[in-house]
């Protein structure tokens, strides 16, 4: 299976680039599945019903969202007629929409996709491993399911890290979002799980993470309250992982980075 997992969407720019780039991805990498995390999508700030569209017009099949998730109110009325939205699923019982569910592909293959939130340095939320285990209960990969794909929001890498490790041959991929820059270390891990700490965004980066340089960095020159943050305009960078799964065992065999567009190198694996 050809996958891809594309990085937290900021602001108009970003959008733009789902837009441009995801229909020529989806067709020039054969793509069977693509994820993209939208939670600041809605002019940096979580992400909306019509936004949501927009993203499953461009080719996305799943969107995943993180701490922005409720910022956009309206969402919480929405969140539970959309299945293919999905918030962290660790967040307290009763709370709108879902943090994990089975997708059945046009060829008659599942895939699970099951997004947890970090807890250091992010909200207190229910314990991100215990929730993951749970959902991943009943579902054996490489038999009722063809892939599982883990979005996984969190600051601290290390957390991040773990629960990659503790995934390890039991889920197709683990990718990190949240933090807006990404990392280096696309790997396959030993047994079998494909993993890389954060996507980065899909936004500006002439910018800080995504937000107009001025306001973003003066609160940290001078310590003193600064205009309201808002997502730079410039031409974004879509940044994502491309993931292959071996058909048999629903385990990955490559990771590769995509950046397409705006400032960052180019990579697009051939």
């Amino acid at each position: 299976m050809r996958i891809l997992i594309v990085g937290d969407v900021v602001g108009k720019s970003g959008r733009n680039a789902v837009a441009e780039h995801l229909p020529g991805l989806r067709e020039r990498l054969k793509l069977d599945f693509v994820i993209v995390n939208g939670e600041n999508a809605a002019h940096g700030f979580g992400i909306t019903d019509k936004i949501c569209q927009q993203f499953y017009a461009a080719g996305a099949d799943v969107i995943t969202t993180g701490n922005h998730v409720w910022d956009q109110r309206e969402i919480m009325n929405y969140i539970d007629s959309d299945p293919k939205l999905l918030r962290p699923l660790n967040y307290p019982a009763g709370t709108p929409g879902k943090g994990s569910a089975v997708y059945e592909m046009a060829d008659g293959r599942n895939v699970m996709v099951v997004h947890p939130m970090c807890r250091l340095f992010m909200d207190p939320l229910d314990d991100p491993f215990a929730g993951t285990e749970a959902a991943l209960k009943g579902h054996q990969l490489g038999q009722d399911i063809a892939a599982i794909l883990v979005d996984v929001h969190g600051e601290a890498t290390s957390e991040k890290q773990s629960l990659g490790h503790i995934l390890d041959g039991r889920v197709s991929a683990v990718v990190g979002t949240h933090t807006h820059v990404p990392t280096a270390d696309h790997q396959v891990l030993p047994g079998g799980t494909g993993y890389v700490t954060d996507l980065g965004m899909t936004g500006d980066y002439d910018s800080v993470i995504g937000m107009k340089k001025k306001n973003a960095s003066a609160r940290f020159a001078t310590k003193l309250p600064q205009g309201r943050l808002e997502p730079a305009d410039g031409e974004a960078t879509l940044c994502a992982a491309f993931i292959e799964t071996d058909d048999a065992t629903g385990l990955a065999v490559n990771v590769e980075p995509v950046r397409v567009g705006g400032r960052l190198r180019q990579v697009v694996p051939s």
